[in-house]
């Protein structure tokens, strides 16, 4: 891969993320997040692998019902679900969705009926899986927790939920599986704009950007804010789910709907969207042996705890991309931490840690 030489800031560079600050301003916002999460080095895992200098910018400490990259999406949904009058929240997601999570949470916390739909994806039935780590969080939340089966038309059952509130005389609004819209993205343009003014404060040159990629709206929201802000940073989604053509068709119409959201004229270039899906292993949810290794690293070389659903599978691919001389040439890569850590109860026998020593 190639990209542009780093820069130092400018005055050019400070005026466009104010720009994309006052722009950002104009939408409905709660602030539910612990914001701006922090951006920190980690130099053990640099050392290791003898790469670029590797970050992390620690979206799992978010603060909303144990952090996650969703908290911010939910702070611009959860926005324009109070300016349309809405008393009750539908969404959906995998059985260990962490935005079912910290959908729960947000409702909680607005005083606001929450219904989750989980549908299942992998067909597991260990009881640590389907009813412990987000799942047994969702209902501690207050939230309904229902099933449907792998494959239904999940945005369809929310709309039939909805009718049926709508005639109990509910005001129901409906959020996309991840808060994947162009209102929930959002909040990962504001994500750019925050990361930029933090390396900036302490001179760093971000050279790549690397995230685990799934139902589209993070890196949607990233592209954005990267296109906005006229940054030559490399993007690069991890997929956990889909197909790289897939994947990067719906991140690249998402970042479009997004810019045509944010009104400024903004247009998208499609070689800006990039998802690399060999990390998906079996298919969505299903442990492989590489993030089951990438989590345990990191978890002793870091401290940090990675989710075994999407931030172990493009943790995954960072590593492996990393020895394949990707990112031969840049100094400085960033992996976005999603959050996830409580999905890890769900999944007690993948890690293979028992008894005591």
């Amino acid at each position: 891969m190639t990209t542009a030489a780093p820069q130092e800031d400018t005055d050019f560079q400070a005026t466009l993320r104010k720009e994309l600050a006052t722009t950002l301003a104009t939408f409905p916002r709660i602030r539910f997040g612990h914001l701006p999460t922090a951006l920190e080095p980690m130099d053990r895992l640099s050392e290791l692998l003898g790469g670029p200098r590797l970050w992390v910018k620690r979206d799992d400490c978010t603060g909303l019902s144990s952090g996650g990259n969703k908290t911010r999406k939910l702070e611009y949904l959860m926005a324009d679900a109070q300016a349309k009058g809405a008393d009750t929240i539908i969404t959906q997601g995998a059985t260990q969705s962490n935005h079912a999570r910290q959908t729960a949470a947000a409702s909680a916390k607005l005083g606001l009926d929450c219904h989750i739909l989980l549908e299942d994806r992998t067909g597991s039935n260990d009881p640590a899986y389907i009813l412990n780590g987000n799942v047994l969080l969702d209902r501690l939340h207050g939230a309904s927790v229902s099933k449907r089966a792998g494959g239904a038309d999940m945005n369809a059952e929310m709309e039939t939920l909805a009718e049926t509130l709508r005639a109990e005389g509910k005001s129901p609004y409906i959020i996309p599986g991840g808060g994947s819209n162009q209102i929930g993205a959002l909040g990962y343009v504001n994500c750019v704009r925050e990361m930029a003014d933090q390396a900036a404060e302490i001179g760093l040159s971000i050279d790549a950007l690397v995230h685990a990629t799934g139902s589209s709206g993070t890196q949607a929201g990233l592209v954005t804010g990267l296109a906005a802000l006229q940054s030559d940073v490399h993007l690069l989604g991890i997929g956990v789910r889909a197909p790289q053509e897939k994947q990067e068709q719906m991140v690249y119409d998402l970042a479009c709907k997004t810019a045509d959201h944010l009104g400024t004229g903004l247009e998208i270039a499609r070689d800006q969207v990039r998802a690399n899906c060999d990390y998906v292993g079996p298919g969505y949810g299903l442990p492989t042996e590489g993030m089951i290794e990438a989590v345990k690293l990191l978890a002793r070389t870091e401290g940090l705890l990675f989710d075994p659903v999407y931030s172990g599978k493009g943790l995954d691919g960072l590593i492996d991309q990393i020895k394949k001389g990707y990112f031969a040439g840049l100094d400085n890569v960033v992996f976005l931490h999603t959050g996830g850590s409580a999905a890890l109860f769900g999944y007690p026998e993948t890690f293979e840690l028992h008894g005591y020593s």
